[in-house]
């Protein structure tokens, strides 16, 4: 019988070597630091053998219609060679959205390693996180600034972290690094830290770390205007020489890919995504709707089919009325959603037709267009964190 309960601190090295299994690292656990849970949350599975599995829920906000959206950040899922197969997994997750919802965490986002038990609990495919090339003598043709650069100090971090939110809170999927979940003085910790002063704070800046090799890791490239992404973008190419390149982060894809000389390769990395609704009346209410801010009032009748989440189960009005939508229990049900529909309806990375070829999605064509009116699907979504 498998037993889930939160993790306590006594759960240390047994969970340690239990992801060590998973995940890889050194044999020896490193010791337990303050944040080693800090802005998470986590669940411990014991069977009769002892312990059989691991999970943690980190406590996010995700940009969706420029509102941050509370979201609980599933990570490092282990389960122990001998319990795999029998439904261990299974029951952490069934328990991580119980656990959720009581948080009033709307929606949840992970990284797969396997993708069949996430689905099967109503996880789907909505996003990237990607990264690319960068070959820095071709940042020479750059265009000269005349704005400024300088190192950041401590001085500055309120000022680079609203510099950020500018920027992630135009793009559906990104964090607003705002929870107990980040601590906002570590990036000073980083090789390169360079900020752009303007007027009224700062107007961009650029992190990056010099690991050993020819290659920078370029963590955020964020800049309000074209002088300013010119200026760091010099600043990034005079690295040329020591180093041929640069592994560059993306978060603002359209800025790096109209101001780069030559443009970027992508591909570099590509990890996929997956976002489930956890309570879609407090998910609905969170977000923010720009597609249908000017839009008449409309209402479309769903019947979601969730198992897992039964909170969620059954008949739902989504009303849309002066640019806001709420979530009302009733309705005739028209549209019916799997669990699995909800996320890429919710993010906006799939139209209910894609929906309904995949299986997801049944009613008439006319009522299920309306779920795409409201998100303006579809649009990419990205995020720039691994957890």
């Amino acid at each position: 019988m498998v037993v889930v309960r939160p993790y306590a601190d006594e759960d240390y090295e047994a969970v340690y070597r239990l992801r060590r299994l998973a995940f890889g690292g050194p044999h020896e656990p490193p010791p337990p630091t303050v944040e080693s849970h800090g802005g998470a949350s986590a669940l411990v599975a014991h069977d009769d053998s002892g312990l059989a599995g691991y999970l943690r829920v980190w406590g996010y906000r995700q940009f969706f219609g420029g509102r941050a959206v509370p979201m609980g950040g599933v990570a490092s899922v282990s389960v122990a060679p001998h319990a795999r197969g029998s439904g261990v997994a299974g029951k952490l997750l069934t328990d991580a959205l119980a656990l959720m919802h009581e948080q009033g965490q709307g929606i949840s986002t992970l990284y797969p390693y396997v993708i069949p038990p996430y689905r099967r609990h109503g996880w789907e495919h909505v996003g990237t996180m990607q990264t690319a090339l960068v070959t820095l003598s071709d940042l020479a043709g750059t265009p000269r600034s005349s704005v400024s650069v300088r190192p950041a100090t401590e001085a500055d971090l309120d000022a680079i972290h609203a510099c950020y939110l500018r920027t992630a809170s135009t793009i559906d999927g990104m964090l607003d690094r705002a929870t107990s979940a980040f601590t906002l003085s570590r990036v000073l910790e980083l090789d390169v830290v360079t900020v752009s002063p303007g007027p009224d704070g700062l107007r961009g800046y650029l992190t990056a770390a010099r690991p050993d090799g020819k290659r920078l890791r370029v963590y955020d490239l964020i800049a309000d205007d074209v002088d300013t992404a010119h200026a760091l973008l010099r600043q990034l190419g005079s690295w040329s020489g020591g180093i041929t390149d640069a592994n560059v982060r993306l978060v603002d894809y359209t800025l790096l890919d109209l101001t780069v000389p030559g443009g970027l390769q992508r591909g570099l990395e590509v990890h996929d995504f997956m976002l489930r609704v956890v309570d879609l009346p407090v998910a609905v209410a969170a977000r923010g709707w720009p597609a249908v801010a000017e839009s008449k009032p409309f209402s479309v009748d769903i019947e979601i089919t969730d198992p897992h989440a039964p909170w969620q189960a059954g008949r739902w009005r989504l009303i849309h009325e002066d640019g806001t939508v709420t979530a009302e229990p009733g309705g005739s049900g028209e549209v019916c959603l799997e669990a699995r529909a909800l996320g890429p309806w919710y993010a906006g990375s799939a139209t209910a037709a894609s929906l309904r070829k995949a299986g997801l999605l049944t009613g008439p064509h006319e009522a299920a267009i309306a779920l795409d009116r409201l998100t303006g699907a579809p649009h990419p979504v990205h995020l720039a964190e691994s957890f």
